[in-house]
């Protein structure tokens, strides 16, 4: 990892694309749009060395696959379907309908609707993202979504992962279209033939995903446009090595691009971490992703003082960020830019990736500074009403409040609207 000062200035990305990506997912957002389900079919092929004759899978896949997996396999995904189903209905308890008469007579209200269709990305890639699954779809379940939709690239064989569909079937949701790359984030963005459109669209990919859910955003709703996956780990002279050189693997793991970062005040800590990730690397089979990754991105960022430290990392806004240390919760509250914060040694990013109920899919490349993780509330309208009493005290004085503001703007259809029930008021106070 390259060593640098906390000090030393940060420069965001202004773009997360570069101009062929863009150029390569507009052709395929304008194909599908053309000729539907042939460009899936043409891009599957192209892309996944596979043409498939239909793009929905059937059902008995589904099942077929569930029952092919061992039992202890589906009590370990039943108890992770089951941890993210009741942290996301405790979201939702802090979403609900009600109204406040904000002055006499006026009557101001929220209702809470869940969106009717949600399209979920799975990556297929190296890995079979199977913790995806659940952490795209169980939010939308806790939501009350009526549809729920899963995009998934098959293998040159045609063929999706077993456990990925028997995480599916778990979840019970409504269709697998087998398509992957933008050409899935177009057909669900704007239908084809077999895909049907949905309202909004979630999950991790690679670039080329990323890039369309971006220029789809306005024809649909999406998450967010995440980068390459981030850890920051902020670790005092008292954490112990072998843990945050473990995590920091981890992260690394998942791709070349992948943000390993260590915090720390102590350069004799930073020296102990690179000879653990050393030792810890020889056995492991994907040492050389993790090796690129801390070449490419890796960083031993060493602070002056503990402000300084929050600084950085208040700045940096991680993905995932780690305390590591004796005093890890009294650090805590000082931090407030992240996806998902991990408070004390045991509680390891990979939990949060896994099996913890929170969720993994989780903003990058600075992003946390205004936004969180998707959560229940993604799949949540909040929707406002208003009603207004003629007997109340405050209704003429809204009205004429309205009527002030509107000349103010010169907005005089506005002011005759709200003047011309004020007229009728008084036609009825005079009666």
């Amino acid at each position: 990892m390259r060593i640098i000062k906390a000090s030393e200035k940060m420069i965001r990305e202004e773009n997360l694309f570069d101009e062929h990506i863009i150029t390569v997912v507009r052709e395929i957002i304008q194909e599908v749009r053309l000729r539907g389900d042939e460009a899936l079919k043409d891009y599957t092929d192209k892309f996944d060395g596979f043409r498939p004759e239909r793009i929905t899978l059937p059902r008995s896949e589904w099942k077929k696959a569930y029952n092919s997996i061992g039992l202890e396999e589906k009590k370990t995904m039943e108890r992770i379907k089951d941890r993210l189903m009741r942290f996301a209905l405790k979201q939702k308890e802090n979403f609900q309908d009600f109204e406040m008469e904000i002055e006499e007579g006026v009557i101001t209200g929220q209702k809470i609707y869940a969106i009717e269709k949600a399209g979920v990305y799975v990556p297929g890639g190296r890995y079979p993202l199977v913790s995806s699954v659940f952490m795209g779809v169980v939010p939308a379940l806790a939501a009350g979504v009526e549809e729920i939709v899963l995009c998934v690239p098959p293998n040159k064989k045609g063929e999706v992962n077993s456990y990925v569909l028997a995480a599916a079937e778990i979840c019970g949701i409504s269709k697998i279209y087998t398509v992957g790359g933008a050409q899935a984030i177009a057909a669900l963005a704007y239908g084809t033939d077999e895909v049907s459109c949905v309202d909004k669209i979630v999950g991790p990919g690679n670039s080329y995903v990323a890039a369309a859910k971006k220029e789809v955003f306005g024809r649909v709703g999406i998450d967010f446009v995440a980068g390459p996956s981030e850890i920051l780990i902020l670790a005092s002279e008292d954490a112990a090595p072998e843990l945050v050189a473990a995590d920091l693997i981890a992260q690394g793991e998942h791709d070349p691009e992948a943000v390993p970062i260590l915090v720390t005040l102590s350069a004799q800590l930073i020296d102990k971490v690179e000879t653990e990730i050393e030792k810890q690397l020889i056995q492991l089979p994907t040492r050389e992703t993790v090796r690129k990754s801390l070449n490419n991105k890796g960083l031993a960022v060493l602070a002056k003082s503990y402000k300084e430290a929050v600084e950085y990392i208040n700045f940096r806004a991680p993905e995932h960020l780690e305390i590591q240390g004796k005093d890890a919760e009294k650090q805590a509250p000082f931090l407030r830019n992240y996806g998902s914060l991990f408070i004390g040694p045991l509680s390891a990013e990979v939990l949060g990736d896994y099996s913890a109920g929170i969720n993994h899919t989780l903003p990058t490349a600075f992003s946390p500074r205004y936004t969180g993780g998707l959560s229940v509330k993604d799949f949540l309208k909040i929707q406002t009403t208003l009603r207004l009493r003629e007997d109340g005290s405050g209704t003429v004085k809204t009205l004429q409040d309205a009527v002030l503001i509107a000349e103010m703007e010169g907005l005089k259809g506005h002011s005759a609207a709200a003047q011309i029930r004020l007229n009728s008021m008084k036609g009825i106070e005079n009666e």
